[in-house]
């Protein structure tokens, strides 16, 4: 059989489970054919005194964190709104205060802005934001803490 048939054939059930950790499942079968492909395109680099499946789980995580890193926000900022007024539309001072919420997100670092989206937009909890960005659970509270407090001052001074 062909080593890469082969490679695939034995190592496929480990990188969708490996994946299904990190990635949303519709997304599985894409990455796991990107990663194949990398494995194809590097296995001039693959040294065999070294674990193979280690190597191959190396690769999916790097195309893992790329496709994560390329993927909007779960919930776009924009898509986040005020509820809309007694009359059914939204209220001028709604839209004003979703406007500033807004300008004052953009100057936060990268980090904490993703951190507080994912947390406020996203619902998710600080663990699942912790596995999600694949950081330690103290790097997100620190981003969240410093973030909603550069927030607090951004907005009281608007």
């Amino acid at each position: 059989m062909d080593p890469l048939a082969e490679c695939i054939r034995t190592h496929t059930p480990l990188v969708r489970s490996y994946l299904r950790r990190l990635i949303p499942p519709g997304e599985i079968d894409d990455l796991t054919q990107v990663v194949f492909i990398e494995v194809w395109r590097s296995r001039h680099r693959y040294d065999p005194a070294r674990s193979l499946e280690a190597w191959v789980l190396g690769i999916a995580r790097k195309r893992a964190v790329d496709h994560l890193r390329a993927r909007r926000p779960t919930v776009p900022l924009e898509a986040a709104g005020e509820p809309a007024g007694d009359d059914g539309r939204d209220d001028s001072e709604g839209i004003a205060r979703r406007d500033l919420v807004r300008r004052a997100l953009s100057e936060l670092p990268d980090v904490q802005r993703e951190a507080i989206a994912l947390a406020y937009y996203g619902d998710l909890s600080q663990r699942e934001i912790s596995e999600r960005l694949r950081v330690p659970l103290g790097t997100v509270k620190a981003r969240t803490a410093r973030g909603l407090h550069r927030l607090s001052s951004l907005l009281e001074a608007a």
